[in-house]
């Protein structure tokens, strides 16, 4: 940790003599406030206060750094004036203060002793406020609170308004202020530090780069910035940095990098394992074997669960004190509920000298434990005679609490019911425990502590799995097994059935048991080993559910995405709302499935396909599940449309989709829109998918076209490709050039924003022989439109240039306003490309109008960029921000990260344009961190004008490094741009 000390004066009370009155209590006093970490200033209320001439706010900061003690008037003449005061310097010195104690509030400043005090209310200088939050930073941090200590240095930090005691005059107020910027910079070096202690290592490089350029001696600076390079995957650059560093030192000072920087080095070299963030696992308490004792055995590869057992037999443990504690774990049929429990029954044995109960109360089956017998053969176990057992249950709960008083007893009622059950087997007595079991959530048990129990991690299910089967043949088959244990769910009870056959049958290798394991269809019956059987314990589950709760079990089991909002479920059930509430919360009380959100709902991968047996097994008519999932389809085209429409007003796109025959959501702004399009992400792409082998297949593409906002995202890019990959084939089969001319121009857009431009134009060859097959004026337009935009990136802007001119004169017929401003914009940088420039920026301010026009947001960031370019190009740097600027923030707000990225970079260049490398690295770094459309071709140029950046900042050996690693990138993918790179490398072949 960084030792960061309180600030300290320089002075210290000339005598003993205490003040013969204070005023901090006084009410003009507490209504004031300073601040000295920026200009000095005063404030009374909300008022600022005039402080006077500089000599006037020197004297107010040497008093208001004394913190409330009296300064004789030698001690506030040294510090204004030093050695050498004026021949009235003792008179200025009252004349100050006499100016002051008649602009501030009455009882502030003080006459004391001959000399003068400033007295200031607890908080109310910016100083003292910046000291208590790094002390309680320090605290947190002290504690493990790393998130907590990080939000308290940046309150302090944000303290701070610019270089500490401005224009203060005095020897003094230059010690101090040097004291107090020193201080902030290792404030901010402590918050840096922290940063990488949580794994923020990308985000800390632009910030650190920036840092080390206006402060180039500072080596703790140079040190964080090493090891966020390193974490960052860019070790080249990590020892560049070292290499600066020590050329640096040598030059400017004579002396080698301290140590620490060497060491750093060496660790970087060795690619030290200990350089990543350490973990440490907390040890289980010890066991111990007492009598009364019903427990079953724990199972010998009891495995993970480190957390909940430790959180239980926390909460068991504290029994010993209390009116009972309750512990109650849910969760689907095969988790691991039981065997967990009785792991931490076994590890709390020790806090209950006096005896464990057990029961089984059947609670998934047909005909559950009645708590009356349970109570009679507790009260036995308990050493009750059988003729002293009453008969009713009120009576044998009654003697049951009795017999526990004064005793310290840990009973554990597995496989529970319901919390009608539980309450007569309940302790009650103080030093007892309960710790129950049960498929339902018991939100109903009064005072219990409830646990979700949910599926093995990959690590902790791939460990059960090897203890089971053995280290030996998991190790020559380490991907097999990892195959194995996902097939699995990483559910607990079907791992063990798995591991058990595969360890049963020595003939077999885990790759064969892989294999059997992915056939969904066969999953379930192989899932079965002796008496254990992961369909059965499902089945259970299923044969308890109401008619109406098994329907919807069986058809939301339909949908393939990884899960399913409230709305999307009454769409899937054709119910309103709150009728499918009811029966997805009765669902999640008998943990068939999950509540992954407030709204949002779940199924394990097993619980979904057993749901799917179910629909194909139990569901009348059939063609109801067809229906289901083109009512879910509907939806998501109908709300995606809608967001569409809001984010792009004007745009004729949504005129040209599939009618749908169910409404979708109302949204009542752009960002709810954003907000709805993002989480359900994941969801609408696998609706896609499973929508292109039916009669949804062009509802299906129009999705796509109507959610493409997240192939822009940078999110979820891949995913979406590989869906609109699956929409062109499934369209070519199927014949449709509607469907396929359409499919095939959205994949040209997804390959063109990662930078595959050959591959995006072959795309749209045939998309447009497919769209003036079919007609479609959408897909005549944007395949132009694409045409247009992939030629400028090729740098072939008179190409360009004829692609978007055919482009504006179909969205002009179209009536597509909106379109028509997104290929002047790109027809203004194919211009700019050709020399035009001003006809570029009448090109793009033409886009602006029109979208402005519209009411557009988010798409004007576009042409913003595009205007932002042309003045760049024409000098003028200064609008040229401006314009880049907007487009960065708009592009953030509508979370395009990779437009957003690219944008840093378009800023970066103007600012190396402008002279100002230090600028200009930040925003690389930043367009690094984010990412560009374009791919790693874009990631390339931005190395490339990184180096060029850092080569301004004196760090030539790092430079090197970024374009070294430019060239590779370029010339694996044959870029022209490696030319570029090889002559920054060597200038002596440009």
């Amino acid at each position: 940790m960084v030792d960061v000390p309180r600030v300290p004066e320089q002075w210290r009370p000339a005598s003993g003599d205490a003040p013969e009155e204070r005023a901090e209590g006084h009410p003009e006093v507490q209504a004031s406030r300073f601040s000295v970490l920026g200009p000095v200033r005063a404030w009374h209320g909300e008022e600022q206060l005039p402080t006077g001439s500089p000599q006037q706010r020197a004297l107010l900061a040497a008093l208001l750094l004394r913190e409330g003690r009296t300064a004789t008037a030698s001690e506030l003449i040294d510090a204004l004036w030093g050695e050498e005061p004026p021949s009235q310097a003792l008179a200025a010195v009252r004349t100050y203060a006499s100016r002051l104690r008649k602009v501030l509030p009455a009882g502030v400043l003080v006459s004391e002793s001959g000399g003068y005090s400033v007295q200031v209310a607890d908080g109310a200088l910016d100083l003292a406020a910046a000291e208590d939050l790094w002390a309680a930073a320090e605290k947190s941090r002290g504690a493990g609170d790393l998130c907590q200590a990080r939000t308290l240095v940046n309150r302090a930090l944000a303290l701070w308004h610019g270089e500490p005691l401005a224009g203060v005059p005095g020897p003094y107020a230059d010690t101090q202020r040097t004291r107090l910027e020193e201080w902030r910079l290792q404030l901010i070096e402590t918050r840096l530090d922290m940063d990488l202690e949580q794994g923020c290592h990308a985000e800390a490089v632009s910030e650190l780069t920036a840092l080390t350029a206006a402060h180039p001696l500072r080596e703790r600076l140079r040190e964080l910035l090493m090891l966020a390079l390193y974490r960052s995957g860019r070790q080249a650059e990590a020892l560049a940095v070292y290499a600066d560093t020590r050329r640096l030192l040598a030059d400017e000072l004579g002396v080698d990098p301290r140590p620490g920087l060497k060491e750093l080095q060496q660790r970087i070299l060795q690619a030290d394992p200990a350089l990543a963030e350490p973990s440490a696992a907390a040890a289980e308490p010890a066991t111990a074997v007492v009598r009364p004792a019903q427990l079953p055995a724990t199972v010998p590869d009891f495995t993970g669960r480190a957390s909940f057992v430790d959180e239980l037999s926390d909460i068991l443990s504290s029994a010993e004190g209390r009116v009972m504690a309750v512990s109650a774990l849910a969760g689907i049929g095969g988790v691991g509920k039981t065997t967990l429990a009785v792991h931490v029954a076994h590890v709390a044995r020790a806090h209950f000298p006096d005896g464990q109960l057990y029961v089984d109360l059947q609670g998934a089956g047909a005909r559950a434990a009645e708590p009356e017998t349970v109570l009679g053969a507790f009260l036995r176990a308990l050493g009750t005679p059988d003729s002293a057992v009453p008969d009713s249950l009120e009576e044998r709960a009654a003697l049951y609490r009795s017999v526990l008083d004064g005793r310290r007893v840990l009973v554990l009622l597995d496989n529970a019911r319901d919390a009608a059950q539980v309450r007569p087997l309940l302790p009650g007595m103080e030093g007892c425990a309960a710790l129950v079991t049960s498929r339902v959530r018991m939100v109903d048990l009064a005072g219990a502590h409830l646990v979700d129990l949910d599926v093995m991690s990959p690590e902790e299910a791939l460990l059960l799995f090897t203890r089971i089967v053995g280290e030996e043949r998991v190790t020559s088959e380490r991907k097999a097994a990892l195959d194995t244990v996902a097939a699995c769910g990483f559910l607990p009870l079907a791992i063990r059935i798995a591991a058990s056959r595969l360890a049963a049958r020595r003939t077999w290798t885990v790759s064969t048991l892989a294999v059997k394991l992915a056939d969904e269809r066969r999953r379930l019956d192989e899932l079965q080993a002796g008496d254990l059987a992961v369909k059965a314990t499902f089945e259970l589950g299923y044969g308890q559910l109401e008619p109406a709760q098994a329907r919807a079990f069986r058809l939301l089991g339909l949908a393939d995405g990884p899960d399913l909002s409230l709305a999307a479920a009454a769409a899937i059930l054709d119910l309103p709302p709150e009728e499918a509430e009811d029966l997805l919360e009765a669902l999640v009380d008998t943990s068939l499935i999950e509540s992954a959100a407030p709204g949002r709902y779940r199924y394990h991968d097993l619980v979904r396909l057993y749901a799917r047996a179910c629909a194909d097994r139990d569901e009348q008519p059939p063609s109801e599940r067809e229906a289901a999932m083109s009512r879910l389809l509907d939806f998501y085209l109908a709300s995606a449309a809608r967001v569409y429409a809001i984010e792009r007003p004007g745009d004729r796109t949504v005129d040209h989709l599939e009618v749908t025959a169910r409404a979708g959501l109302d949204f009542s702004d752009s960002t709810a829109a954003f907000d709805w399009l993002h989480t359900e992400a994941a969801c609408i792409l696998a609706c896609v998918q499973q929508s292109l082998g039916s009669d949804g297949l062009r509802r299906a593409v129009d999705l796509l076209l109507a959610s493409k906002d997240l192939a822009e995202s940078g999110a979820i890019s891949y995913r979406y490709e590989i869906a609109t990959r699956s929409a062109c084939e499934a369209a070519a089969t199927a014949r449709d050039s509607l469907a396929e001319g359409r499919a095939r121009v959205t994949l040209a857009q997804v390959l063109n924003k990662v930078g595959r431009f050959e591959d995006a134009a072959a795309e749209l060859e045939l998309a447009t022989v497919l769209a003036a097959d079919s007609g479609d004026p959408w897909a005549t337009g944007n395949a132009l439109n694409e045409q247009g935009i992939i030629n400028n990136c090729i740098s072939r802007p008179a190409v360009s240039e004829g692609h978007l001119r055919e482009a504006i004169d179909v969205f002009r017929a179209d009536g597509n306003r909106h379109s028509e401003a997104s290929a002047l914009c790109n027809l203004s940088r194919a211009l700019l490309a050709m020399g035009s420039t001003s006809t570029s920026i009448d090109l793009a301010q033409q886009g602006i109008a029109i979208y402005t026009d519209l009411g557009v947001t988010f798409r004007l960031a576009n042409a913003k960029y595009a205007l932002g370019l042309a003045l760049s190009d024409a000098g003028r740097h200064s609008e040229a921000l401006d314009q880049l600027n907007d487009a960065v923030q708009i592009f953030a707000e509508n979370r395009q990260r990779l437009w957003q990225g690219t944008t840093h970079y378009r800023v970066a260049e103007v600012y190396l344009a402008d002279g100002q490398a230090a600028q200009a690295a930040l925003h690389a770094e930043q367009a690094l961190a984010i990412g560009c459309v374009g791919g790693e071709w874009m990631r390339a140029n931005v190395l490339m004008l990184l180096g060029k950046t850092l080569v301004g900042l004196g760090q030539l050996d790092r430079a090197r490094a970024c374009w070294r690693e430019a060239l590779a990138i370029h010339e694996e993918s044959g870029a022209p741009e490696a030319v570029q790179v090889r002559n920054l490398l060597d200038p002596s072949t440009a």
